[in-house]
């Protein structure tokens, strides 16, 4: 409910006793799940048992847990060291579960749990699960675009179920996250995410079907899985065994449906039976993107995976390798780009593996179609970074919305993509490459191992880049012309003087562009936060109007970016 706060003052009805003690939702994390989920598509039903290790992070003793799942979902038992704890269940609301509300268990320990201490329990649960968009539509979004935000449900037809954030079908501990109050729900998910960092995740997911027919295809976001079938009379059934990596990145997702497949060396497309033609474009696509995705990130090092979603408005998600998306008949490229990208660079640390693949996404458009085309695009992300990017960020902001240390999907994702860009436009091709293909995910130890990749591939100085950039979130620069005085040579040429200033903290080299009749100079120019920088530019004309930044640089006001150069002197 929003009106329960972190620290909430209860009845102790578990013990009886009358006394109030103040109920901390995020004091435990969960490190390990051991599960097995069965689902029943012909009821719409999931079930699951097994245990999970609860660790205490606060710094005091800890007696009371909270867990919880999604409201379509009902706590069935759950016990310690193989007898029944006490427990109560309330409905929570919270957008963090796609139905508005969680089912939350608030557990009365066997014994209070010491800081860093950690607790095993066995837990049981069931339910159904259909689709259901209460959580969008409630606060204004109409009915058809939220059933295709939240396509999640187990059916006949189709089961798909994507994890915490979308359909908590396994167990959480988070605060209200409400998606009416600005970055509410991302700012909740990262905090969990962040005390879910090398947490396993071992869980056992298991369907039946009727043996006449051909088996449905399981399939789950996560390469280390083993599936094994299983004859049950005139019924089959499918286990998969599956560890997934750490719930820091992965949001643990499967889908259950009659797919087809096509296979290319490169790609596995699974398509619904109306969508088989598409299924074939797309993996044709995606095998002649391979040339220029091995060039600039390697060979594949897994397998990148397809599955199809069963209407064309559906929103698509991806997790690792792992891309879900209705398969239709528009050009899959720019989707395709993003996926097999990560099929070929792996990366715990999600700056790097979600901002490259968004970074290959604007260099494909730039070899296609241009460089404004690229920075276009680019600049559709900009909506997202507005809001979340203060122009001066709180200190304790600094780190803790750093690219190298932010769980939030909006800063890792947009964010980063602009600081490859800014990177790669600073260093050229080839030194970003071979940058790129020096990294090795089993040596990234510590936060400066990639960006210390990158300064070996040149003689320039990019502490100040990355200090502002990624170590810290200094916010956005704010680029202003200052002055620009143009000054007629004896060779009958022009040069113009241009003072740029940078209101912001977060220091940039950006384009500068200097036009005159007919054509325009670029040149480019290292404007530190709050500081000034001056340049001389010549044109074969007389200079009329200055340009700071082309859009390549995300800055927070573009208002003062031109500057009308009067006619220079004789």
């Amino acid at each position: 409910m929003k009106s329960v706060a972190k620290a909430l003052c209860l009845l102790c009805v578990l013990g009886g006793s009358g006394v109030c003690f103040s109920l901390d939702r995020e004091a435990f994390s969960i490190t390990d799940y051991n599960l097995e989920v069965r689902v029943e598509p012909d009821q719409h039903r999931l079930g699951a048992r097994g245990k999970i290790t609860l660790r205490n992070d606060t710094s005091q003793p800890q007696k009371i847990a909270v867990l919880q799942i999604s409201s379509s979902l009902d706590w069935r038992s759950i016990k310690a060291g193989d007898k029944p704890v006490q427990f109560v269940t309330q409905p929570y609301t919270s957008d963090i579960d796609h139905t508005g509300s969680l089912s939350e268990a608030i557990v009365t320990l066997p014994q209070p749990v010491a800081p860093k201490g950690t607790v095993d329990l066995e837990i049981a649960y069931e339910g159904t699960i259909v689709l259901d968009a209460t959580r969008l539509t409630r606060i204004g979004t109409p009915e058809d675009a939220a059933r295709s935000s939240d396509w999640d449900r187990i059916d006949l037809n189709f089961t798909g179920l994507r994890g915490a954030g979308y359909v908590t079908w396994y167990p959480i501990a988070t605060d209200v996250a409400n998606l009416s109050e600005g970055n509410s729900l991302f700012e909740v998910l990262a905090r969990w995410k962040k005390r879910e960092t090398g947490a396993t995740a071992r869980i056992k997911i298991s369907y039946s079907w009727n043996g006449s027919g051909p088996p449905p295809k399981l399939v789950v976001d996560e390469p280390s899985c083993f599936l094994a079938f299983e004859q049950m009379g005139r019924a089959q059934a499918a286990h998969a065994d599956c560890t997934f990596r750490t719930l820091s990145t992965v949001v643990p997702s499967f889908v259950v449906a009659d797919y087809g497949e096509v296979n290319r060396a490169s790609i596995q497309i699974l398509n619904l039976s109306t969508h088989a033609t598409a299924a074939e474009t797309y993996a044709d696509e995606a095998e002649k993107m391979m040339p220029f995705i091995v060039g600039w990130f390697g060979p594949t090092r897994e397998k990148a995976q397809t599955a199809d979603l069963p209407d064309a408005d559906d929103a698509p998600f991806e997790s690792g390798a792992m891309l879900f998306l209705p398969l239709t008949d528009s050009n899959p490229r720019l989707a395709a780009a993003h996926q097999l990208t990560h099929a070929s660079f792996l990366s715990f640390r999600p700056w790097i593996e979600e901002g490259l693949a968004h970074f290959a996404q604007a260099l494909y458009l730039e070899q296609e179609k241009g460089r404004q085309v690229a920075i276009d695009y680019m600049a559709l992300h900009r909506a997202s970074i507005g809001p979340l990017e203060p122009a001066a960020p709180r200190s304790d902001d600094e780190v803790n919305r750093a690219l190298v240390n932010t769980t939030n999907e909006e800063l890792y994702r947009s964010n980063a993509m602009y600081v490859w860009w800014m990177l790669r436009d600073m260093l050229g091709d080839a030194a970003l490459k071979k940058a790129l293909a020096a990294y090795r995910p089993e040596d990234d130890k510590e936060p400066s191992y990639m960006p210390r990749l990158i300064s070996t591939q040149t003689p320039r100085d990019l502490e100040w880049f990355f200090d502002d950039w990624v170590y810290r979130d200094r916010g956005l620069p704010e680029f202003k012309v200052v002055s620009a005085n143009a000054l007629k040579t004896m060779t009958q040429s022009y040069i113009t003087a241009v003072t740029v200033e940078n209101l912001g903290n977060a220091g940039a080299e950006v384009p500068l562009i200097v036009r005159f009749a007919g054509g325009e100079v670029i040149k480019r120019l290292e404007v530190r936060g709050k500081s000034k920088a001056t340049i001389r530019v010549e044109t074969p004309k007389p200079p009329q109007e200055v340009l700071v930044n082309d859009g390549s640089v995300p800055e927070s006001d573009t208002t003062n970016n031109t500057f009308k150069v009067e006619p220079p002197k004789e």
